[in-house]
Parts: structure tokens; sequence; C-alpha cells
């Protein structure tokens, strides 16, 4: 019943789900770089399971928990977010969230994760510190944990500022950029001599284009983050969606746009190793149904069926169709299996009588 312990508001999917979800992790060993943000998939149907989100594109519909390979946007994992559940470890959902899509068993550890300052905590890095797993995001200053540092940003700092602080395993970092920004890390040291461009303005209102030093965080940040993006726009750019009224429905075209597009890229990533040239997603998808046509018609011929003649006596012989053939249609048309239409007091095993 609804409601209840137990009870799983997706078990008309649960199947392909689980099914997709294994095709996601046997197929494909992701990179090191990983990243995991919520992707939307578009619905308005009138279920609980819809949610609204003002910051994305696609504002209300289904959400996905997503962990996807940073360097081609591969969906190695995905959940779906049902609302409030009785097995939370009561951490919050971001802790939560990120927790269950990394499966130590299956993926192994080294890796690095990036999040945003949705998921990014104190207690989430230091738990996947110990799980020997690297971690980097922003992060809100609000967050329990944050520490409350003596040498904070000044409000009117110049561009390029950095103050850091480390606790433990965890490298806090402020760097003045257009707006002040906040990283955690597990990863980077505070700074590797690196810089971007900017325009800055000079003290007399003019605008100068120079170097501004940048934090190994944040430039690994800006770099690794956009995996699930990235597996997104592949998503989006060609799709089996179709309009409907079943919320089930949306979610099932959803799971096979990730199996094409993950298919798409293990093609692409052979392709690449073996030194050709990949094919481009449409000429793939173009390939595909052409073999998936080809599958269906090479389905098994049917068997040929023996006919024997038999002389009709008896009025209450059955034929094939479950009609009786009575005196009346002896007159009529008897198709056998095996030969033309022809009028005839036989019939055979395959009889088919037609008006």
């Amino acid at each position: 019943m609804t409601g209840r312990e137990g009870y799983d508001r997706l078990f008309r999917l649960r199947p392909l789900l689980d099914e997709i979800v294994v095709a996601c992790k046997a197929f494909y060993h992701p990179h090191q770089a990983l990243s995991i943000d919520e992707r939307m998939v578009a619905s308005k149907n009138c279920i609980g399971l819809k949610q609204y989100m003002k910051a994305k594109p696609t504002k209300w519909g289904f959400k996905l928990f997503v962990l996807a390979d940073a360097h081609n946007g591969y969906t190695c994992d995905y959940n779906i977010y049902q609302g409030k559940l009785f097995t939370a470890t009561g951490k919050g959902l971001s802790f939560d969230a990120v927790v269950d899509l990394l499966d130590v068993a299956h993926l192994g550890t080294g890796y690095h994760i990036y999040v945003d300052n949705f998921y990014t905590s104190a207690a989430l890095f230091r738990h996947l510190h110990q799980l020997r797993y690297g971690a980097s995001g922003t992060i809100r200053q609000n967050r329990l944990g944050f520490p409350r540092a003596q040498n904070s940003m000044p409000k009117r700092a110049d561009r390029g500022a950095i103050r850091w602080l480390r606790d433990g395993p965890l490298l806090y970092t402020k760097w003045m950029d257009t707006r002040e920004v906040t990283m955690c890390s597990t990863l980077h040291k505070v700074y590797s001599g690196d810089s971007v461009q900017r325009r800055v303005r000079n003290r007399d209102g003019t605008w100068t284009t120079r170097r501004i030093p940048i934090p190994a965080p944040v430039k690994a940040y800006n770099r690794f983050m956009g995996g699930v993006d990235l597996s997104d726009a592949l998503l989006k750019l060609y799709n089996v969606a179709q309009k409907t009224q079943k919320w089930y429905k949306k979610l099932f075209y959803h799971f096979v746009d990730i199996a094409v597009v993950n298919s798409f890229l293990l093609n692409k990533e052979m392709a690449l190793a073996k030194g050709g040239k990949p094919l481009t997603q449409r000429q793939f998808r173009e390939e595909l149904c052409m073999l998936l046509l080809a599958d269906c018609g090479r389905a098994a011929a049917p068997e040929e069926v023996e006919c024997n003649p038999i002389t009709i006596v008896d009025n209450s012989f059955t034929s094939h169709a479950s009609k009786p053939l009575r005196a009346e249609n002896l007159g009529k048309d008897i198709k056998c299996a095996s030969s033309e239409t022809h009028t005839t007091a036989f019939s055979c095993s395959a009889l088919v009588v037609t008006d």
C-alpha cells in the first residue's frame, strides 16, 4: 500500500530500471573523474513523484540523481527520487544520494568525485575519504561543519585573491572572481601556478584584460563537473520521447534513451581505441535501427503443414477455425494451406472455410 514501508512507487518500471542499471555498470568502466548531479525528465503528470526545480531548464518533471563519467558523459548509474524514504540514514538527502550511487564493490576506489553545493558537506567528504574516494565541490558557508576562520575574505578584495584553511583531509578555499567562490576538496593543494584571463576594472574606470591566479580546486571543478550536463545534451540531441498521459511511459522512454546513448559512447570508445573514425550519434542510431529491423526480418518461418485429403462425410466435423462444417458448406470455397482456393468435397488438416 502507498506510504507503507517497503512499498515501491516504481514497481511498474522496476524490472526494466534494474536491468538498465546493471547494463550501465557491466559493459563500461569509467575514467577516474566522475560527477554527480540532478537530471530532470520533463513531465506534468499529476503524481507525487513529480518535482519542481526552478534552477533547471526543465522545471517540472521526475528528478534523477545521476553518476556520469566526466570524460564523455556516460551514465554510470542513476536513482529516481521518490520523496522521503524509510531507509534514509538520517544524514540528509544529499548525503544519501551520493553514497547510494557509489558502489565500491563495482567501481573500486581511487575515483575523484565532483559535486555542487547541494551535496558538498564535511560529513560526506570525510565519509568518501574513508572509502578512499577523493571529492571536490563548491560549498555553502552555512553548512554544518564549515569552519569559521579569522582570515575570511574582505568584501572589497581584489580579483584573484585567495584564502584557504585545512581541517584534516579537508581543504577549504575561497577565491574572489566576479563574486566569492568557496570550495571544499580532499584532492588538491591550494595553488598549482595556474592562471586565467579576466577583465579587471582599473581605478580610473577603464577596463583591462589580465591574468589572475586560480586555485587548483576551482580549475579542476570547472573541467570535470560537467559530466551530467554533457550526458543531458547527448540525450536531448535525439530522443524517443513521445507525448503520453501515462507517467511511467515518460520514464520508460528515458530509460531507452539512456541505453542508446551509452551504447553510442561505447561504440565511439571502441572505434577510437582501434584508431578508426567513430560514428556520429545520428549515424549510430540509423545503424542501430537497421540492425533491429534485420533481426525482425529473420523471424523463424512457420513449420510446413502436411496436407492429407479427407473425404467430408461427417456433418459434425469441426474445421481448424472451430466452425462446424455442415452439408450446406460443401458448395463453398475451401482453402487448403498448401493449395489455391477451389471448390472441393475434400478437406485437409489445415482447413479454412471462406464465405
